[in-house]
C-alpha cells in the first residue's frame, strides 16, 4: 500500500498563519500538522509517500527532506513555476495533482490511501484497508459522524444499507441533510480510479472524481470506523485542535517535555517563578521561555520556544507561537499570537495596541540600553 498527501492547497481560511507557513506545517505541540501524518502511515507499514505542494513549497521540502528521519521515502510533484526568480502557486485540484503524478511516472500502481495534509488522526489504516478490500471497492471514502446540528460545516455522505454511497451533499442546511456521515478528506484509491481523471487540467476529488465514479455506477463505498479526527480547515479549527490534543482527546500525541508542575510541562532551560507565578494546566511552556512572578496563565495553553510573558499579564486558553512577547498590561484569551498577529479563536484580528492589548512579535527585540521594547 502506497500514501498520497495532499499538500498544495494556500490555505487561505487559516489566515495570517498561511501568511508564512504552507497549511500542512502549521504546528500543533510544536510539530508540523502534516508530521503526524507522516508518523501515521510509517506506524502502519506505508513507506513510499508522495506529497503534491504548491504554496510556500520550499518549507516544506526543507523540513521533511526525502523522509528517511521517519523511516520512509517522501516524493515531492510541484504544482506552479517560477517567474522572474519568484515562485508562482498554480495548485491544479487534488485530483488533477493526482495524475500529474501518475502520467509522470506511474507512482499509484497499488492500493493507495490518500489524506489530506490539514487534519490530525489516528486511524487504523490496516482495519480501514480491509474493508476497503472486502467491500470490492475501486475507491472509498472514510467517514465520520458529526452531530446533526454540525452537518452545515462539513461535506455528507449518504449510502444505501450496505455502505455503498449513493450520493454527496456540499454543506446542506440541518434541515436538508440526509445523513450525518461527513467526509473525512481521507480515502482510498485503486490505481484504476486515476484513469477517470482527464489529463493536464484543474480536477477536485470531491466535487468532479466522485460525481464521475457515481455516475459510470463502479463500486464506491462508505468505511465508518471509530477514531479521532481533527480537522484544521480554518482558525477556529486550529484554536479548537490545540484545545483538544492538550487535553488529552487525541490518541497518540502527547505533551512533549517533562511535567514541572501537575498539568504545567516545560522544554528545556525555562526561566518561571514558581512561587510568583499563577498557572492551572494543561500549560505548556517551550525551551528558553520566561514567565515573570505576577503573570497568570489559564490552560489549555501552548506557549512556544523562546517567549516572555511579564509580570502582569494573563494568557487564557491561548497559542504563543515561539518568541512572541506578552506586555505587563496584556491578557490575552482565546487567542492565537502569531510574529507580529494576534487574532482570536475565530481568526478575527485584534487591536494591537491600547491598555488591553500589548504584546509585540519578537521577544528578542531589545532597545539600545537593554531592555525589551514594546512595538506599536
Amino acid at each position: 500500500m502506497k500514501g498520497m498527501i495532499l499538500a498544495a492547497g494556500k490555505g487561505t481560511r487559516v489566515r495570517p498563519l498561511t501568511y508564512e507557513l504552507p497549511k500542512p506545517m502549521i504546528p500543533i505541540l510544536g510539530k508540523p500538522v502534516m508530521e503526524y501524518l507522516i508518523d501515521e502511515l510509517a506506524r502502519y507499514g506505508i513507506r513510499e509517500i508522495m506529497v503534491n505542494i504548491s504554496h510556500l513549497p520550499d518549507k516544506l521540502e526543507s523540513y521533511f527532506g526525502d523522509g528517511r528521519r521517519w523511516g520512509v521515502e517522501i516524493g515531492y510533484s510541484f504544482e506552479g513555476h517560477i517567474e522572474e526568480g519568484d515562485i508562482i502557486s498554480q495548485p491544479i485540484g487534488s485530483a488533477g495533482g493526482m495524475k500529474k503524478i501518475q502520467e509522470f511516472g506511474g507512482f499509484f500502481d497499488e492500493t493507495t490511501i490518500v489524506l489530506c495534509g490539514d487534519a490530525l488522526i489516528d486511524l487504523n489504516i490496516l482495519d480501514a484497508a480491509m474493508r476497503h478490500k472486502a467491500s470490492g471497492a475501486i475507491a472509498s471514502v472514510l467517514v465520520h459522524d458529526v452531530a446533526r446540528e454540525k452537518v452545515s460545516n462539513y461535506g455528507v455522505v449518504v449510502c444505501d444499507n450496505d455502505s455503498r454511497i449513493t450520493s454527496f451533499q456540499e454543506k446542506p442546511s440541518i434541515q436538508e441533510a440526509q445523513s450525518t456521515l461527513v467526509n473525512t478528506g481521507i480515502y482510498i484509491f485503486e490505481p484504476e480510479v486515476l484513469d477517470l481523471i482527464p489529463s493536464n487540467q484543474e480536477y477536485d476529488i470531491g466535487s468532479q472524481l466522485f460525481p464521475s465514479i457515481l455516475e459510470k455506477g463502479l463500486p464506491f463505498y462508505a468505511i465508518n470506523l471509530p477514531f479521532n479526527w481533527v480537522d484544521i480547515g480554518k482558525m477556529s479549527d486550529y484554536w479548537g485542535a490545540i484545545q483538544a490534543v492538550m487535553q488529552g482527546h487525541v490518541h497518540n500525541i502527547e505533551i512533549p517535555g517533562k511535567q514541572a508542575r501537575p498539568g504545567v510541562w516545560v522544554g528545556l532551560n525555562v526561566s518561571v517563578d514558581w512561587e510568583g507565578v499563577e498557572i492551572d494546566g494543561p500549560v505548556y511552556i517551550g525551551a528558553g521561555s520566561r514567565i515573570e512572578a505576577g503573570a497568570r496563565i489559564q490552560g489549555p495553553t501552548w506557549i512556544g520556544h523562546g517567549c516572555h510573558v511579564q509580570a502582569g499579564a494573563c494568557v487564557e486558553r491561548s497559542i504563543l507561537f515561539e518568541y512572541t512577547r506578552i506586555g505587563g498590561s496584556g491578557c490575552i484569551s482565546n487567542a492565537v499570537v502569531f510574529g507580529r498577529h494576534c487574532v482570536d479563536r475565530d481568526g478575527r484580528s485584534l487591536a494591537t495596541e491600547g491598555a488591553d492589548l500589548d504584546w509585540v512579535g519578537d521577544a528578542r527585540v531589545r532597545s539600545a540600553n537593554g531592555p525589551l521594547e514594546v512595538a506599536n
